[in-house]
């Protein structure tokens, strides 16, 4: 097993899965960044994963492959950064276990994000909020659930993997009723 290989392996079962406590989709978006990486310097360069080396992840090799997210697979600016971020997750800990490619490591944690366009937040009209509303069949079960979920939705702003994993004891009722959810980052929130 080469020294990359072996750092990627205890990057994944000891600093993610058990130190850091990360998300499942977390581990899950490392995972598939990885392969991607992987799979980019075996067609571009002909390394296979069980040959490179630390050298064979040099910057301009991640620079290379994040511009390849870009224009081959069309990745958004927001997916690239995001791949980046795994990216650096990995130097940073290599960087810890491997002092010897210290320069290198340092030249890959030194690549940019990039700055993506900021999509200005809007609101849904009095009009927009009663055609979504009035849309579910309200004589059916299926209706009157997609009906309170909508209305729940457009009042809280919740997400909807916060919605959708909602129980009824995340509902109080009475003075000063609201809804407690598990939202994006682990953060608990009380909504009104």
């Amino acid at each position: 097993m080469t020294l990359i290989n072996a750092t990627l392996q205890r990057w994944f079962t000891q600093r993610l899965m058990t130190e850091q406590n990360v998300s499942p989709h977390t581990i899950t978006a490392y995972r598939d960044t990885v392969r991607l990486l992987l799979g980019y310097v075996h067609d571009h360069h002909g390394r296979t994963p069980n040959k490179l080396d630390f050298n064979d992840l040099d910057a301009p090799t991640i620079g290379a492959f994040l511009t390849w997210l870009e224009t081959e697979r069309h990745a958004s600016i927001s997916t690239r950064n995001a791949r980046l971020a795994a990216i650096r997750s990995f130097f940073t800990y290599a960087s810890f276990n491997h002092p010897e490619h210290a320069h290198q490591i340092a030249r890959v944690l030194a690549v940019p994000t990039k700055r993506a366009p900021t999509p200005s937040v809007t609101f849904l009209t009095p009009a927009e909020i009663e055609a979504l509303t009035t849309a579910p069949d309200p004589t059916t079960w299926t209706g009157r659930r997609d009906r309170c979920l909508l209305t729940v939705a457009i009042q809280t702003g919740l997400r909807v993997s916060e919605l959708v994993g909602l129980q009824r004891h995340d509902l109080t009722f009475g003075v000063g009723g609201h809804l407690e959810c598990v939202g994006k980052g682990r953060k608990h929130r009380a909504v009104p």
